[in-house]
Formats: structure tokens, sequence, C-alpha cells
């Protein structure tokens, strides 16, 4: 199956998750080197995600957890809704 278009890249995505983990980190008042300490990935490994976006899967998820909830994060491997097809399923008949 051909990937959906999208005016994204794989880069755009890294970089918003990389900012908006930043912005929350600096929320929550806490240094990269006290994240590191409440998450076990190394100080080092923050700041070269904060500026590129680079990081390992799962240290990206122990990062999440601490800053947000891992709900948010597991939901978005939920299938999305398939829209209703006919006036039916609208109705709910």
């Amino acid at each position: 199956m051909a990937p959906l278009l999208s005016l994204l890249t794989a880069t755009d995505v890294q970089d918003r998750l990389a900012e908006f983990l930043r912005v929350r980190r600096r929320e929550r008042r806490l240094s990269r080197r006290a994240l590191a300490e409440l998450s076990t990935v190394p100080a080092a490994t923050i700041k070269r995600f904060e500026t590129t976006g680079q990081i390992a899967l799962r240290q990206f998820v122990l990062l999440w957890q601490c800053l947000d909830q891992l709900q948010r994060l597991a939901a978005m491997a939920d299938a999305p809704a398939r829209p209703p097809r006919t006036i039916e399923e609208v109705l709910g008949e």
C-alpha cells in the first residue's frame, strides 16, 4: 500500500515532537540534567533530541512519560474511527 500524501515530512514531525517536549520540560522548570535523572535518558541524548529531533523510540517514550500522559502517546496508535458511509449509519439504524 502506498503512503498517504502529506505535506509533512518525517523530519517535520520529529521537530514538532522535540519542540513539544522541550516546551513541557521548561514549563515544569526541569533542566536537562533533572529530566535525565527522572527519565534515565542521558542529558546528552535529551540535548541531541531537542536540537535535532533524533532519538531512539524507547528513550522518547521515557521522556514523554515524565512530561505528559503516556495514554495520549499510546492513543496515536489507535485506529481512526471510520466515517459513516450511508445515511442509515449516520442515523444509527
